[in-house]
């Protein structure tokens, strides 16, 4: 994967990860999510080579709702939901016991170059793809000790089709966790080097326009 400005790049990892966690937290507790953002979080599981890091999502306005909430967070964390500041906890610990299991990751890898041609097929939100990313996350993620606990209301989460969706958003996640630490990222530039997280983001969403 080519570079590009390094502070840019770490903007949209972490923008990636914020909106597939937001998302996940909409889902759970209205039962929808916006198409376009979703789309966008579940196509990025299909590249797993990507020239670039914005080439994962296709162009700057498809992370339009992760900078946002990703701008939020940086001016005040208590702006964000709770919850979703847990996920986002949540997908950085999982990523990095992922990180350490090959064997894992070899599966995970396997298994989606399966689920990208059914995308092809069918389209990346299709029940069938969201149904196999869903439980592909079941029999490997889920085997960790520590797993996230989603809030939401019952009657949405207790759907099989919901629930697939959910999963398919925290794998989405835990895929930007891996390219956001490719790209440099770590917590402690949250703690000393958040201007330059926070101009990049900003510069970032003036683009979009």
């Amino acid at each position: 994967m080519t570079p590009g400005n390094k502070w840019t790049d770490i903007a949209l990892g972490a923008a990636g990860i914020l909106q597939a966690a937001t998302l996940v937290e909409q889902l759970a507790r209205t039962g929808f999510v916006p198409t376009d953002a979703y789309t966008v979080s579940v196509n990025s599981l299909f590249d797993l080579n990507p020239p670039s890091a914005i080439a994962v999502y296709g162009e700057v306005a498809n992370l339009r709702l992760g900078l946002e909430a990703l701008r939020t967070f940086l001016l005040s964390s208590r702006h964000l939901q709770s919850d979703t500041m847990r996920y986002v906890a949540g997908i950085l610990h999982l990523q990095s016991r992922l990180a350490k299991q090959p064997d894992m990751l070899a599966v995970i890898a396997s298994r989606l170059q399966q689920a990208a041609e059914q995308a092809r097929l069918f389209g990346p939100v299709h029940d069938n793809v969201i149904a196999n990313l869903g439980d592909l996350y079941s029999n490997t993620i889920s085997r960790f000790r520590f797993r996230i606990q989603v809030n939401g209301d019952p009657a949405y989460l207790q759907q099989q089709r919901i629930a697939n969706q959910v999963r398919a958003l925290l794998l989405a996640a835990i895929r930007a966790a891996t390219l956001w630490r490719q790209l440099g990222g770590n917590r402690m530039q949250i703690l000393l080097q958040r201007k330059r997280l926070l101009t990049a983001t900003e510069s970032l969403l003036r683009e979009i326009g």
